[in-house]
């Protein structure tokens, strides 16, 4: 006969429990880490699976300058309060350059006028072969220059247009995750732009002799105020160019594991240097420079008037432009994918913060003289998009 078995019961405190109770608990761990290991191979700093220690690529480079114009600057080689001879000068600018701010130069102005209109016998007036009159040199006397030693331009300056290029990288790996990059290419010329009018405000004082003085109580010194036109460099598309060399180097970190992932984003910091050559300037503005050169040379000349009337100098001037070279920082945002076992495609947005001076100088190559010197601070700032293909070895 068989004795039947006794029932056994389970206890929460059994071997058999506490076995049960492990496997969950070493189930619900290996569910936790099994994606903390996945997420360690994108940012572990451990070198993986035969990584290549060098890549290239090269592509389609796109740069967009978000930099916005600043005021031009100008020095000019006359000094505060120069005192110059007027010489001949046509009678229509000096009564319009009159300042009629106050009754005194307002009638002064008119007697102006009246003077040189009632002077048929030409005792102190003369007209020339198309029959503009002009106040001689014996009588238009001297004049005081202010103003115009140094001054700004509101609303004027230069931009830099896009451009695109060929784009060049090129990598060292530290370790899988680790590198530095060189990020260059081929210099592209880059157009640049201009905004607004650039006028030399001339202030100061002239007094007559001869017939219009009579000991001051004809005319007498009255103040004079022009702005005289310099040149409009929003009239041309394009201002000036310049090839740019722009050379960058960054720090960067790569997410994801060689021979694990092949789609690997990265982040990078580091410094840009810009460096432009082959400058040249608009033939139409350049022009306009070489008048304002004139503009100054005639006053020392003692031939102030010829300055009023926008006439040629002495002066056998040139125009230089210089662009100074730069640095400042940049950072990337990209990824690359591996579509082969050494090949792989790249794409990237960086931006830098760059900028550079800018100097145009009026030299009047007689004696060596700087004219009219203007300056103006360009800024870059550019936002740069590349699109290449690498290859690792």
């Amino acid at each position: 006969m068989k004795l039947p078995l006794p029932k056994r019961s389970v206890s929460l405190h059994s071997p058999r429990f506490a076995l049960s109770r492990s496997s969950l608990i070493l189930m619900a761990c290996v569910g936790v880490l099994s994606p903390a290991a996945h997420a360690a191979d994108w940012f572990s700093m451990k070198d993986g699976d035969n990584f290549k220690r060098f890549s290239v690529s090269a592509g389609w480079l796109h740069g967009m300058p978000q930099g916005s114009a600043n005021n031009f600057t100008t020095d000019t080689a006359l000094a505060e309060g120069t005192q110059a001879g007027v010489g001949a000068v046509t009678v229509d600018e000096v009564v319009n350059s009159v300042d009629t701010s106050t009754p005194q130069a307002q009638v002064q102005q008119a007697v102006l006028q009246t003077a040189a209109a009632t002077d048929l016998l030409g005792l102190f007036t003369f007209r020339d072969d198309n029959g503009t009159q002009f106040f001689n040199a014996d009588t238009a006397g001297t004049a005081i220059i202010n103003n115009l030693s140094n001054f700004a331009s509101i609303g004027t300056g230069l931009t830099v247009d896009d451009i695109d290029t060929l784009g060049l990288t090129f990598n060292y790996n530290f370790t899988d995750n680790v590198s530095v990059q060189l990020i260059g290419g081929f210099p592209p010329v880059v157009d640049i732009a201009g905004e607004g009018q650039v006028f030399a405000p001339l202030r100061g004082s002239a007094t007559p002799e001869g017939i219009l003085d009579l000991a001051g109580l004809l005319v007498g010194e009255f103040p004079i105020t022009k702005d005289i036109f310099v040149t409009d460099l929003s009239s041309v598309e394009t201002v000036a160019n310049a090839r740019a060399w722009t050379p960058a180097l960054e720090l960067q970190y790569q997410f994801g594991k060689s021979g694990v992932n092949k789609f690997r984003p990265f982040i990078g910091a580091g410094l840009m240097y810009g460096y432009f050559n082959e400058l040249d300037i608009n033939n139409s503005i350049e022009q306009d420079l070489i008048a304002a050169g004139d503009l100054v040379q005639n006053v020392r000349d003692d031939a102030a008037g010829r300055s009023l009337d926008g006439l040629p100098s002495s002066a056998n001037s040139k125009v230089e432009l210089d662009a100074s070279d730069a640095i400042g920082p940049i950072v990337s945002l990209g990824f690359t994918y591996d579509f082969a076992e050494n090949w792989f495609a790249v794409a990237s947005a960086s931006y830098a913060k760059l900028s550079s001076d800018i100097t145009i100088d009026v030299v009047n190559q007689n004696d060596g003289v700087s004219l009219f010197t203007s300056k103006t601070e360009i800024d870059i700032d550019p936002v740069l998009t590349y699109l290449g293909v690498g290859y690792r070895f």
